[in-house]
């Protein structure tokens, strides 16, 4: 990655998006496109009925290698590696130990190593903090390009540049000469991640682009595709202030580690997670429609029919998709089963819960 003049960091796509028109927006330390020319509506749109390309090489990009890897990786993160073939891929968490959500994060396992994408903004925090937890393994942040590519037109495209893709099923990866493929994404939508050295990144995605199926888009449109999907965004929809419980990410805590698994607790916070999914929690996230086609934001409070405080909006918008008012929001969960109202510029917004995704995902599985 290079600086671009103050601090900012660019992607090795910079060059590539300035001449597709993109508009810039500081994000995580790197100058990201937002989105382009057609506006973050028509590039939505597109991922859904076509292929959508986005740069995600802000993330970070971890291999870890070392002595009992598995065994020492399962004393830092709620997983199991039992029965768990090289090529899988699994969401998971890395806690504290209040169970405060430190981070997101992907994982697979490869033959002799594994793989970890952390978000952009927590790369160092999670590097120190898997390092303290397993002193005997190495954590490298590798200086790689991430592209993913999404919708339901994703599979042909990428296959015209490396036929064997093809063959990966939702959370599956593979090596294809020096790239990493893995069949996932954060859309909802089929489609590939395709981690790549830097001088492979611009050539690849010059190449897909040509395909007339695929289209650019930028963080916004990503955005709201992934809050159609019911996918949580770190730092909004959860951090160290919310636990798995709390999140409604229980199930990213592998079943053996659960109460009464072969592998009950071990890992950062499982006491707080153990109490919690025993006795419940005050709140819970859960996903909201609003009556009316008006966007509710990030942080407007959600209220009761007294106007007395139940909650919290966490991310919001309009569906490009359905054209209502979706969110994802903490509600106190004596209030789950009440009317609720999003406060929107002092107006009260008749909201209600809503089953998660918003819109339907479609992985091939």
């Amino acid at each position: 990655m290079s600086e671009a003049g103050g601090a900012l960091l660019r992607t090795p796509l910079h060059q590539v998006h300035t001449e597709l028109g993109a508009r810039f927006s500081p994000f995580a330390g790197f100058d990201m496109p937002l989105q382009y020319r057609e506006g973050l509506r028509a590039e939505h749109l597109h991922t859904r009925s076509q292929a959508g390309l986005f740069d995600v090489s802000h993330m970070g990009q971890v291999r870890v290698t070392g002595p009992g890897l598995h065994q020492a990786l399962e004393r830092a993160l709620p997983l199991d590696f039992d029965g768990w073939p090289a090529g899988a891929q699994r969401y998971s968490l890395l806690l504290d130990e209040r169970g405060g959500i430190v981070d997101d994060l992907m994982v697979t396992r490869l033959a002799d190593e594994v793989r970890i994408v952390v978000n952009a903004s927590g790369r160092q925090k999670d590097l120190a903090l898997l390092r303290s937890l397993c002193p005997t393994l190495s954590f490298e942040l590798l200086d790689r390009a991430l592209i993913a590519l999404q919708g339901p037109a994703a599979e042909s495209a990428l296959s015209s540049v490396e036929r064997g893709v093809a063959h990966l099923e939702f959370m599956q990866a593979g090596t294809f000469g020096k790239w990493l493929v893995s069949r996932s994404g954060y859309t909802g939508e089929d489609g590939f991640e395709i981690s790549v050295p830097l001088e492979d990144a611009e050539p690849l995605a010059r190449r897909l682009l040509k395909d007339p199926k695929v289209k650019p888009v930028g963080l916004g449109a990503r955005d709201t595709l992934r809050l159609e999907a019911g996918l949580h965004l770190y730092g909004q929809d959860m951090d160290t202030n919310t636990t798995a419980v709390e999140a409604s990410l229980g199930w990213a805590i592998a079943r053996s580690r659960r109460a009464g698994g072969k592998k009950e607790g071990g890992f950062p916070g499982a006491a707080a997670y153990l109490k919690e999914s025993k006795e419940g929690v005050k709140r819970r996230l859960v996903g909201l429609v609003g009556e009316e086609p008006v966007p509710v934001r990030h942080n407007a409070p959600l209220l009761d029919s007294e106007s007395n405080e139940a909650g919290v909006v966490t991310s919001g918008t309009v569906s490009p998709s359905t054209q209502r008012a979706i969110m994802l929001g903490y509600v106190g969960v004596k209030q789950l089963d009440k009317p609720l109202f999003a406060s929107v510029r002092g107006a009260p917004r008749p909201v209600r819960i809503a089953s998660l995704p918003f819109v339907p995902k479609r992985y091939k599985r």
